[in-house]
């Protein structure tokens, strides 16, 4: 038995992409480990046999984090990406994508594509708003190249998730980062047979040390079955201002004397934020 630690890159129709020593194996799953609710999932360092022509994966290691939507672990940064136009810049979808990353102690960071097709002001007042509620934000325009290099230096070395609605440019941007993303993912591709950049999965792309997770863009985003516990430690800028409540138990919804609704009151929290 020859045993190898590798990195899932990609999970496809009952295969698993495993990538170590500069090789990808192709795996599937030992019996035992398939009757376990553990299985592994795009970006899980395993533990594999690379006998044979086809490899065997016999555990997986502990994970750092889990997303859920889409299912992938050990991610070092949740970049959530949207255009400040066509389409306009959504809060309500801006903000689930970030409480996603929040709920899977992720940490996350905004970016603002298109610059080009938005007012000035526009720009800043998004940039602010986020930059208030503890997050670093990026404005970037993939078409022209500007703010690209700034990213670039952000996620060199890290494992990244690029999240994003349609139409906001994800791709366009991950090709400006990388100019040879096209062609890594035709050589992946080819390993399965499909030679065209069409992402309808979690797949990795390896970019400065790190990896770059490629994953299609989504129309809705639903959450009904989130714990509301935790809900509140994703805004961060409330808590500067729950201190100031005059119940422990305060909600912040109907109750008098809430120090964030007396934030909200005076544009200290963004209203899209609080809604």
């Amino acid at each position: 038995m020859t045993e190898k630690e590798g990195l899932v890159i990609k999970k496809y129709n009952g295969y698993y992409y495993v990538a170590s020593g500069g090789e990808i194996h192709t795996c599937k799953l030992r019996g035992r480990l398939k009757l376990k609710s553990f299985l592994p999932v795009t970006v899980d360092k395993v533990i594999f046999d690379a006998g044979g022509k086809e490899g065997m994966i016999l555990w997986v290691l502990e994970r750092k984090n889990l997303l859920r939507r889409p299912v992938i672990a050990n991610l070092d940064l949740f970049i959530a990406t949207f255009a400040c136009a066509s389409p306009d810049f959504t809060p309500l979808v801006a903000d689930k994508l970030l409480v996603l990353a929040g709920m899977s102690w992720i940490h996350a960071v905004l970016i603002l594509n298109k610059t080009y097709l938005a007012e000035e002001g526009e720009i800043k007042r998004l940039s602010e708003t986020y930059k208030k509620a503890g997050y670093e934000v990026y404005p970037v325009s993939a078409r022209k190249w500007d703010g690209i290099e700034r990213l670039r230096d952000r996620i060199n070395g890290r494992i990244c998730f690029f999240g994003s609605p349609s139409g906001a440019g994800k791709s366009s941007l991950v090709n400006a980062i990388d100019p040879s993303y096209l062609l890594v993912t035709g050589e992946i591709s080819r390993k399965i047979g499909r030679g065209k950049h069409t992402p309808r999965y979690a797949q990795l792309l390896p970019f400065a040390g790190g990896y770059l997770s490629d994953t299609p863009g989504f129309g809705n985003l639903l959450m009904e079955d989130l714990d509301v516990a935790p809900l509140e430690g994703c805004f961060p800028e409330f808590a500067l201002y729950k201190g100031r409540c005059r119940y422990a138990t305060c909600r912040h919804v109907k109750e008098i004397g809430c120090g964030v609704k007396d934030a909200v009151a005076k544009g200290e929290i963004a209203e899209s934020r609080y809604r």
